[in-house]
């Protein structure tokens, strides 16, 4: 075990909590931001060892993480979502690059994963996150999609990291509705500029584009086309939202 602390964010996440902090058992901190979870969350982390402290994220997801980094017990941190699962040789290597201690932020590639299928193409394909570096100069900005602010120059693991996205179709919608509003006050409150055609027609058709053809999400077959129609969907909708904020407030 190595002096690192993984930092996670949480809320009503009992299915996934303890899978997560056990692929994580090479760290010796692991400490759960829990933002109000009204099910056995708390429970469960304080039982694996996890440190548990409250603190309300407000949708602020950034701050939520800054607060964390500026909680860890040790100099080095490593993000891991709720949903997400550390890989024995993913652990081996943030092991390695802790004991190191070369400034480095590293980045480490994320593969999706369904309960029964599969899609590795399009909106979905594997991506690299900033999720390991030293706690020192770290800070989080942004509410919807945050980025995570280092001083330190970037690396990549060859380790990865599996990403279990969603339960039910349910539980996907809900998260697109979520995040289309709060993309699109994120925007009115940056001033960006709308246009009809060009934002709420012709862009969904681009996203589609290049979701389906350009990233080869025809080649997951019929989910890859449903995930493809429904990208187009989320931008729609965000734009669709921002338009509306502009001319009516929101209000139809």
């Amino acid at each position: 075990m190595v002096n690192v602390s993984v930092l996670i964010l949480a809320r009503n996440e009992e299915k996934n909590i303890g899978d997560c902090i056990k692929s994580c058992s090479f760290a010796n901190d692991i400490l759960i931001i829990d933002d109000g979870s009204t099910d056995k969350t708390k429970e469960i982390a304080e039982s694996l060892g996890a440190r548990v402290i409250h603190r309300n994220m407000n949708g602020d997801w950034g701050a939520q993480q800054t607060f964390a980094i500026q909680r860890a017990k040790y100099p080095w941190i490593f993000f891991i979502d709720a949903d997400e699962r550390c890989t024995t040789e993913l652990g081996k290597e943030i092991s390695a690059a802790v004991e190191k201690d070369e400034k480095v932020a590293y980045w480490i590639k994320r593969k999706n994963k369904f309960h029964n299928n599969s899609a590795t193409h399009g909106s979905l394909r594997p991506d690299y996150v900033c999720r390991l570096m030293p706690a020192e100069g770290s800070y989080v900005e942004g509410e919807v999609h945050p980025a995570i602010i280092t001083p330190y120059k970037d690396g990549k693991l060859k380790g990865h990291m599996y990403h279990f996205t969603y339960d039910n179709w349910e539980q996907y919608l809900n998260k697109l509705n979520k995040y289309t509003t709060l993309a699109a006050e994120k925007y009115k409150n940056k001033g960006k500029k709308v246009s009809f055609f060009g934002d709420v027609v012709a862009r969904p058709v681009l996203s589609f584009f290049k979701t389906y053809i350009v990233d080869m999400g025809i080649l997951d077959g019929k989910i890859g086309f449903i995930f493809a129609i429904n990208h187009a969907y989320y931008t729609m909708l965000k734009y669709v939202k921002l338009y509306y904020l502009y001319k009516d407030n929101g209000k139809l």
